[in-house]
C-alpha cells in the first residue's frame, strides 16, 4: 500500500500547472547559464588544484610542486614534480617531472613523464642556459 501512496504522490507532483513549470525552468536556465559560464572559466589557482588532484588520482603519487604553468590554445599545460620513490636519505629519493595537459575547463586530457632524477641532483643541462 505504501507503494501506491508514493506513486500517487509522485503523480500529483508531476501534474503541476504548466505555467509554473515553465517559470521555474526559465529561472533555472538563467541561473544555470551564469554558473555554467563560470564553470568553463576556472581561475589559474583552481586549474592548479584540479591538475594536482587529478594527476595524483591517476598515478597514485602526490604532486609536490608545479614547476611550470601556462595557458595554451587548447587549455592549460603544466609540469608537475612528484615523488616516485622515497629513499633514505631524502636527497636520494627519486623524483619525476610530468607534463600535464588540461582542457579549458581544467579537466586533465593527458600526462607523460618527461624526466626522472634524484632529489639532490641538479639538471645536467638546461636548454638556453649555461
Amino acid at each position: 500500500m505504501s507503494n501506491t501512496r508514493n506513486t500517487s504522490e509522485s503523480q500529483s507532483s508531476q501534474n503541476s500547472p504548466k505555467g509554473t513549470e515553465n517559470d521555474t525552468r526559465d529561472g533555472a536556465n538563467n541561473s544555470t547559464d551564469n554558473s555554467t559560464e563560470d564553470a568553463r572559466r576556472p581561475t589559474p589557482m583552481e586549474v592548479l588544484r584540479q591538475a594536482r588532484a587529478q594527476l595524483a588520482e591517476l598515478t597514485g603519487m602526490a604532486a609536490e610542486t608545479v614547476s611550470s604553468f601556462e595557458q595554451t590554445e587548447d587549455g592549460w599545460s603544466l609540469e608537475v614534480e612528484v615523488l616516485e620513490l622515497a629513499r633514505v636519505p631524502d636527497t636520494m629519493s627519486l623524483m619525476a617531472g610530468y607534463q600535464v595537459d588540461l582542457d579549458p575547463e581544467g579537466q586533465l586530457t593527458g600526462y607523460r613523464r618527461v624526466r626522472r632524477y634524484e632529489r639532490g641532483r641538479a639538471d645536467a643541462h638546461r636548454p638556453g642556459g649555461r
